[in-house]
């Protein structure tokens, strides 16, 4: 059971939820953990109505830690602790500081997002591959990429090895890193804990980016020396929903390997635009024949449709390794 503490931050979130209004609190909603959604909705379903009084703090509080983030991502922590003690005083400004620490987290490393990806690669180039890999983890998809393709071959299969398996990492060991680069570079980062990341998901954002060369390599490497983590990453390359890259004719040679029955349960949890672009690629006969397949089936478990929804990636995974289909990724020329 929660503390006052943390009950006091959710029922203020949820005030600001109301505030907000509905749409805008489900777009905030949806990037919540699960967790935190689950109390932060159990406390908006609690308020019955919010004194003026109340609604005012709580926006002005709200201001007040937004302004200061933004202080932060400027100039640093003591720049906007100057900030604040010049408009508000040095206790008001503590005060501040003190919510800030519960009500966010500065993402280690946040400095080298500021740096042009050649920059960052210089820096680090002579860094461990298990330094490099952390670091990948925290620039953004753009500059992590840039800075994965600059890497010599064998460096960038040990690194992107070490990023698929890389899970949580010791603050101190953060901290650490980030005083040395400091130090080495003049640079300034302010360290948090916020350490917990999924380095695989960041690795299939960058080989989704790279070209086919450079992917099959960390693919095959991968495979040598671990080769569940090496399919765990191919499940991730490609989700169902990605069935949109396709084009037509490539939509048309999967469907010829696909059986009826796990098309129609894989489309029960499949987005519109799925459904449109694979309806489109059949004739109006066995279009017809799928959507009274689906409707007649009934409810399907989630486990169910991502079953079948796998079968399909397998298929469409093994014709593009043929050779026989093309899914066109961010970076790769089209082919005519």
């Amino acid at each position: 059971m929660p503390g006052r503490g943390k009950e006091m931050k959710y029922n203020k979130a949820a005030v600001l939820m109301v505030i907000l209004g509905k749409d805008w609190a489900a777009k905030v909603m949806k990037y919540l953990p699960e967790q935190d959604a689950e109390l932060l909705a159990i406390e908006i379903a609690k308020i019955k109505e919010i004194p003026k009084s109340v609604r005012q703090k709580v926006i002005e509080e709200f201001y007040t830690l937004l302004m200061a983030k933004e202080y932060i991502g400027k100039g640093g922590l003591e720049y906007a602790k100057e900030v604040l003690e010049k408009a508000y005083g040095p206790q008001k400004a503590e005060e501040i500081f003190k919510k800030l620490v519960g009500a966010m987290q500065v993402v280690p490393f946040e400095f080298l997002r500021k740096l042009d990806p050649q920059q960052v690669a210089n820096l680090i180039q002579n860094e461990h591959p298990q330094t490099i890999a952390l670091l990948l983890n925290y620039l953004t998809p753009q500059q992590a990429t840039a800075v994965f393709l600059s890497l010599p071959p064998e460096l960038a299969q040990e690194v992107a090895y070490r990023m698929a398996v890389i899970d949580r990492t010791s603050p101190e060991v953060i901290r650490t890193i980030e005083e040395e680069l400091k130090r080495r570079f003049s640079a300034f980062s302010a360290g948090q804990d916020m350490t917990k990341v999924d380095g695989i998901a960041t690795l299939v954002q960058i080989l989704n980016s790279v070209d086919q060369q450079t992917q099959q390599a960390v693919l095959e490497y991968l495979d040598s020396i671990n080769p569940a983590l090496a399919e765990e990453v191919r499940k991730q390359m490609f989700v169902f929903e990605d069935i949109v890259l396709l084009d037509d004719r490539s939509i048309q040679r999967v469907l010829r390997e696909v059986d009826a029955r796990d098309l129609a349960i894989a489309l029960k949890g499949a987005s519109d635009a799925v459904k449109e672009k694979i309806f489109k690629n059949m004739s109006q006969r066995a279009r017809q024949m799928l959507q009274e397949e689906m409707e007649y089936m009934g409810p399907v478990r989630v486990k169910q449709i991502e079953e079948a929804q796998q079968k399909i990636i397998a298929i469409i995974r093994r014709l593009e390794e043929a050779g026989e289909i093309v899914i066109v990724r961010g970076g790769e020329d089209v082919v005519m």
